[in-house]
Parts: structure tokens; sequence; C-alpha cells
């Protein structure tokens, strides 16, 4: 099989004449061929040349005119970027590892080392770059089968590979989301029998081989596999504890573990955003700690909402995420998602709305994708229902955000104005009087505007038995908005 009709980038074309001329083999492999066998975009090219990479790594650089070249000479590989390409050299090489590390013992090798090295059979494929045989496929393993099959499979013995390496289950599994591939039965039970393994590698990397799944087309068929074969609960026990019905005399509750993959792979038809898919893998994470069952009523998780908004910072933490404003928004998404979904449930009032719309603030289109998401009912007449009802309260919530513009709503009166005009220290005075300001315009008894507030301001002191200290201040208020 010849690929060099695909093979027309000036890269190939330079670093086939400068190996020809210095008489090297030279292949590119993995990633690239796959993608390039499966019609797939790629922009990373690993080239692996037999003997010392890095001589031809710097005159394809100088051929093609690029003054930057990365050499990393202990590891024996540089890098390059051409245009909107990066490109990689290394020395074929083959490995050894020690129990407690994925790092291995490198030495130099044959190609058939370097593809045999690798983690499954479809990255072992190598296209021939030497103007002899320019083109020509290498697949000792039969990769080109496994990926006109879509299957998995290890070039060695799984368990050997697994265990060498415990990022590969991770990637294994990352594949067969990303692709749509199944993993090989001896493959999946390896990864089972070594899903402990995964120990020894970092959370930044197993949570970048999770962040690829979650932004995969389908991101369900990733937690499943992770669950089946044991790697989640390695990591993620609270997502693991999700899983299971209980059922007391004829009453049981849904899956919470499958109701969440279903709300995930909802949400990736209308968003990728990862932080918002992380915010539906943990919508319900607090289900499990507010699990009660009521004779009269059944199952109930009472306030998972708040205790899921509470474990996120948690979570995060401990597998290394950012505890930045990304953190945040996951945790009042988790805190809010219910809300859309009660309006849905009732009657739709203005100040339920104008509440909603001042706790979402510019995050208010996200939750109700979120929500809109967290319709799965298997009853198709109360899907419709509440999709009928969804549409109403996003029509509302428009409506009432045009007349009253609360989106991002500060109270029109700061705490400051509140001391200076009562002749006030921080007290928890000038907090009630802001509060109460702010649930008028919530509630509509007020208009979102700053002579209102004021004005209420005035009265509310009033009614607190405070003295205008600074009456030069309020009078030149009351003048301006009297003559404005």
């Amino acid at each position: 099989m010849n690929f060099s009709n695909h093979l027309k980038h000036p890269v190939f074309k330079v670093v086939s004449q400068i190996a020809t001329e210095q008489n090297l083999q030279a292949y590119v492999v993995g990633g690239f061929v796959r993608d390039l066998i499966l019609e797939r975009p790629s922009k990373d090219i690993d080239i692996v040349v037999v003997g010392n990479g890095l001589e031809l790594a710097e005159k394809s650089a100088q051929k093609l005119r690029i003054k930057k070249v990365s050499l990393f000479r202990n590891f024996g590989t540089a890098h390059f970027r051409y245009k909107d390409l990066d490109v990689e050299f290394v020395g074929a090489r083959k490995e050894s590892y020690i129990r407690d590390s994925r790092k291995p013992v490198v030495e130099s090798g044959s190609l058939e080392d370097d593809q045999l090295r690798r983690d499954f059979t479809i990255n072992a494929l190598a296209i021939s770059l030497h103007q002899d045989n320019f083109g020509e496929l290498l697949d000792p393993f039969n990769g080109i089968d496994d990926l006109q099959e879509g299957l998995i499979r290890t070039p060695r013995e799984a368990g050997q590979t697994y265990s060498d390496d415990p990022l590969r289950m991770l990637r294994a599994i990352r594949f067969a989301t990303q692709l749509d591939f199944k993993i090989e039965a001896k493959s999946f039970q390896a990864i089972y029998d070594h899903a402990s393994r995964l120990e020894i590698v970092s959370v930044e990397r197993i949570m970048d081989e999770l962040h690829k799944m979650i932004l995969a087309p389908q991101p369900s068929r990733g937690f499943k596999l992770l669950f089946d074969t044991g790697l989640l609960k390695q990591f993620f026990p609270e997502m693991v504890a999700l899983e299971g019905v209980d059922t007391i005399g004829k009453k049981s509750h849904k899956d919470n573990f499958y109701h969440t993959l279903e709300v995930l792979d909802n949400l990736a038809e209308t968003s990728d955003d990862l932080w918002l898919r992380w915010a539906a893998i943990l919508h319900d994470i607090a289900k499990p700690a507010t699990k009660r069952f009521d004779p009269k009523t059944g199952w109930t998780f009472h306030g998972h909402e708040d205790v899921g908004a509470r474990m996120v910072p948690k979570i995060f933490k401990r597998l290394k995420l950012p505890m930045d404003q990304k953190m945040k928004y996951v945790r009042k998404m988790v805190r809010l998602h219910l809300r859309p979904i009660s309006l849905v449930k009732g009657h739709v009032t203005d100040s339920a709305v104008r509440r909603l719309l001042f706790e979402a603030g510019d995050d208010i289109d996200d939750l109700m994708l979120l929500c809109n998401a967290d319709i799965t009912s298997k009853n198709e007449f109360k899907v419709a229902r509440y999709r009928k009802n969804f549409e109403i309260v996003a029509e509302k919530l428009k409506a009432v955000e045009e007349k009253d513009r609360l989106r991002n709503f500060q109270p029109p009166v700061s705490g400051d104005l509140i001391m200076k005009t009562f002749g006030l220290e921080p007290c928890f005075q000038v907090g009630d009087i802001k509060n109460r300001i702010k649930d008028a315009i919530l509630e509509g008894q007020l208009s979102n505007d700053f002579e209102m507030a004021f004005k209420y301001m005035l009265e509310l002191g009033e009614e607190m038995g405070l003295e205008v200290k600074d009456t030069k201040l309020r009078n030149k208020i009351l003048h301006k908005l009297e003559t404005k």
C-alpha cells in the first residue's frame, strides 16, 4: 500500500530529499498516519529516524528556512513549527520499564523496535520517506485492519503494555471514545486487571486524557468504559457512587450515573464548552449524600444542589483542576441547576425570573442549556410538556431582562452612599438596607433605577430610626432628581 500521493506537503519532500542524500531511514509514524487513513485532519507530524534524528531535523529546518529548532539532546528529539504544523524528529528506539515508574529506560533500536513500543496497532503504522520506497506503508501488526474494523489493540501482550505505562489504559478509552472504536476483548480485560496501576500516573495526565473524552461528540462512551474497566473509581469515586438503583417496596429511583451521562450527551449536542460539560457531570454529584426514603413520597434528594455546589471545590482541588473562575462557574451551575426546572413545573412569576437572572448573571444562557439537557424522562409526553414549558420560561427570561436589565444586577444605591447619608460605619444596618432595596427590585416593588432606590433608602432609614447626617448630600441628590 503506497501513500505517496498523500505526502505532497513541503515538509515530506524536504525530509525525503535530505534523508536520501544522507542514506538515512526516515518514516512518518503514529497519529499522522492513522488520521491520514481515517481522513481526519492532523497538525502533528512525528518522524522516526533510524539513527540520529537531530541532524536531519536541523538540515530540514534550514532547507525550509525555519529559524528556531528545539533540540533535546538528552532525549534524542528535535522539534520545529512549519506554518501550522508541529514537526517532531526522534531516533528509533526500544524501551524497558521498572515497576514503580512509567518512565522507560530508552536505547537505540530499529524501526520494528520503535513500532513495537507504541501503544496501539493503529498508532504503530509507518510510511517511508526514503526516495527508494517513498510512501510505502509498513504495518507489522495489521494496524490497517484494526482501523478498518474499528478496533483498539496493542502490538505487544496487552497486560505488559498497560502495566509498563498505565496511561495507555486511559488512551485506549480516549481513542475508543473519539473514534467510536471498540477495545479488543483481551485488551479490555487487561485494563480491568491492571486498573490499580493508574496510581503511578499523575493527576494532571489523567485529567488531560479525561478532558479529551469529555470533549468528544458522545462523552458518555468514555465514562461507561472508565466505569466498566474499574478505572473511574481510581480517581473519581464520587461519580462511581452515583451508579445503582435502590428499591423499597415498589418505589425505586433512577440510576443517577447513567442519568448524568445522558445529560452530558444531551449537552454535548448544544455546547462544546469544557466547563459547562463539567457542570453536567457534577450537577447531581451530591445525590448519594442526600438520598432519603419517605414511605409517602418515595426517594428524595433534597438540597443536593447546595451540597453538590459545596463539593465542587473539593473535587476540583483533588483533581488539580483550576481553582479560579472556572471552578466558581461550575459551582454556580451546580447550585442553580434546579431553578429553571422548578419554574417549568410551576407558575412562572416575574419575581422568580428576576431572582434567577440576578443570581445567574451572564451565565444564564449556559444555565438554560444545562437545564434543558437535564430533561431526560422516559415518558415522551412528560418530556414534551417540560420542553414546551421550558420555552415559556426562556421567553419570560428574555422579556424580563429587556424590561428590568437585571443580568449582573447590582443595587442602584451603594453601601458607601448609605453610610455617608446616615453617618454610619460598616454595620449590619447598611447591609440590611442594601438587601431590602435589592429584594424590592427583584420582587417588582421598585423599578431598577437610582431615583426610586434612593427615595426608598430614605424611607427605610426613617423606619429604622436612622437620622440623615449629611443633609447637604441628600438635598443635592433630591434636587438633581427633581430637575433632571
